[in-house]
């Protein structure tokens, strides 16, 4: 790719985002790969690519960026997208180094960094558990004088639950970043708020949203996580009430978080004590866990593949519209198997349009015009899945491709 028109490099350190590099490459637009040497022979959609690069696994920002200079130096990019979250440091510095449009490295922060979304949250009266920073120990007793346990210690640039730690009490919070040493500061401390988790999967085109779906998980993921159990999200009834509340919600807190451009995954807790919704954390990409499937088996909208339309029509300056939808629900029921090919033939609802195919993992999806079909779907085989198939595995300290 020369002189001629701008193309878009996908940077991605993890085998996702094959829907995007085709929509994109279907537009017509030029479209490059970097990824991880590890992950060069990964089932990438080569046909759609008009060339894949390599670097070496675990870079940091810094380290990455000569990586992507060297490739501008033949290639005309117009644009640099970070297929996974954990490539969004990457992405946005080579924006700023590079000067080219997108989220900069301080844009990001509200969508990578844990404490910097809060902050951006609470500052535009969206309600969020107690927090407080960790660098300085006296202001952090101060808080936990104020606010009594029990904490999560949550990483502030980690996805998912990895890296998570609960406390109880003061004396346990400070051997923990003890531990961390010159890493604590890397950390916030959160006010643990049991309560019910949901999500809202949404599109932005030039900050103005275009499409949002609103989903309940069935066990936080956090619980899921870290006690084992099997994993569950549906589709919200659009016209129920905690739909519409997460509706209005979520718009207000990604607009306090700043302008985006393609998808954003964004969560909420609805607190037992007091039943309000309050905010956990958003990221400008599309959920994992199958959540896209759900969202398209339920929608007919592919969060990948219209995020790469939006990425194409900024890239030439052209008006974004969103393709026709349909209202059903769906919703998905996933597990680490014991087995190496879990057998789930006997799964045999006309519901269920999905089946996982992928060694020691259970899945599948159901699609019905009843919110409350799939919820019993869901209830019904979240149950056989943990008596037949669920294993455990430990947290990793941090993510793996």
């Amino acid at each position: 790719m020369g002189e001629g028109q701008a193309g878009i490099l996908c940077i991605s350190s993890y085998e996702k985002g094959q829907a995007f590099l085709r929509e994109a490459a279907r537009s017509g637009c030029a479209v490059s790969l970097l990824t991880t040497e590890k992950l060069a022979g990964a089932n990438w959609p080569h046909e759609s690519l008009t060339a894949l690069h390599t670097m070496p696994e675990n870079l940091c920002a810094e380290a990455a960026l000569p990586y992507i200079t060297r490739l501008f130096r033949h290639n005309n990019y117009g644009r640099i997208v970070a297929l996974d979250e954990f490539d969004m440091e990457t992405a946005a510095l080579a924006r700023d180094h590079l000067r080219l449009p997108g989220m900069g490295q301080t844009a990001m922060r509200y969508f990578r960094d844990k404490l910097a979304m809060r902050e951006g949250a609470r500052r535009s009266g969206v309600a969020v558990p107690e927090f407080h920073a960790v660098a300085n120990h006296h202001s952090l007793w101060q808080f936990m004088e104020r606010v009594p346990g029990p904490w999560l210690l949550k990483p502030r640039s980690s996805a998912s639950a990895i890296g998570i730690q609960k406390a109880s009490r003061q004396d346990e919070v400070w051997p923990l970043l003890e531990r961390l040493g010159d890493e604590a500061s890397h950390h916030l401390l959160e006010s643990f708020v049991p309560g019910e988790v949901y999500h809202v999967d949404a599109l932005w085109c030039r900050g103005e949203l275009k499409f949002a779906a609103a989903h309940k998980y069935g066990r936080p993921p956090m619980q899921t996580m870290h006690e084992g159990g099997v994993f569950t999200t549906r589709t919200l009834d659009r016209e129920g009430d905690e739909a519409k509340a997460l509706f209005a919600l979520h718009e207000k807190t990604v607009r306090a978080l700043g302008s985006v451009n393609g998808a954003t995954h964004t969560e909420f807790i609805r607190a037992h004590h007091d039943g309000s919704f309050y905010f956990l954390e958003s990221a400008a990409r599309v959920g994992g866990a199958f959540i896209a499937e759900v969202v398209e088996f339920a929608s007919g909208l592919n969060l990948w593949a219209e995020w790469a339309r939006v990425e194409v029509a900024e890239l030439r300056g052209e008006e974004y519209r969103l393709p026709s939808l349909h209202q059903e629900y769906a919703g998905s029921v996933l597990c680490l198997a014991r087995q190496e090919q879990p057998y789930l033939s006997g799964y045999d609802a006309a519901e269920v349009v999905y089946r996982m195919q992928k060694h020691h993992h259970a899945g599948l999806i159901v699609k019905s015009e009843s919110a409350e079909r799939v919820k019993a779907l869901l209830d019904e085989y979240g149950a056989r899945f943990l008596d037949e198939f669920c294993a455990r595995m430990d947290v990793p300290d941090k993510p793996t491709s």
